[in-house]
């Protein structure tokens, strides 16, 4: 079965590095996987917004359609993608940049207050992990472990310290998830 995913957000949001470091993890996992970029007419702070298909079957086009997961960093984003969602899917939100109530009522919530958690850690960068550890606990997309090393080999190799404040992060996330 293979898991369809939209994350959106501003430019600068790190929403394109979340589809790719998932991306990556599940190749790690040896399952198929597709990320595909879409941006606004501005790199930094336009609208930015990626699909990816991670499962066991054969990816025949990255375009997803009807995601079983969707990210909203911010309002435009969940404006956009909200009607998107499958029923029964999960939608992920910061709530730190969006307080709107949610129209939906057949999937399920998943409220992240990123930014907060991103300002308690001292460095707002990291907001963006945050969420990343929210998916993981949310669906089981892929592991921890998996992500983890993605990190280390592809992201910040040779940087320990930065990679310690991801990890933190990351946990972080994932403990906004109730089991």
């Amino acid at each position: 079965m293979n898991r369809e995913m939209i994350f959106a957000g501003f430019g600068g949001q790190g929403v394109m590095l979340m589809g790719q470091i998932l991306a990556y993890a599940g190749m790690m996992e040896n399952q198929q996987v597709s990320w595909f970029p879409a941006y606004g007419p501005e790199m930094r702070g336009g609208t930015a917004n990626c699909s990816v298909i991670i499962g066991d079957e054969v990816v025949g086009t990255p375009i997803v359609t009807e995601p079983g997961i969707i990210v909203a960093m911010n309002l435009p984003s969940l404006d956009k993608f909200e009607l998107m969602l499958a029923p029964g899917g999960i939608l992920l939100i910061n709530s730190s940049l969006i307080e709107r109530p949610v129209n939906r009522i057949d999937v399920r919530l998943c409220r992240i207050p990123c930014n907060d958690i991103a300002q308690e850690l001292s460095n707002p960068k990291v907001a963006n992990m945050v969420m990343v550890g929210a998916i993981i606990a949310a669906s089981g997309v892929v592991r921890i472990e998996s992500v983890l090393q993605v990190l280390a080999r592809k992201i910040f190799k040779n940087k320990p310290e930065v990679m310690k404040l991801n990890e933190q992060a990351i946990r972080r996330g994932m403990a906004c998830i109730s089991p």
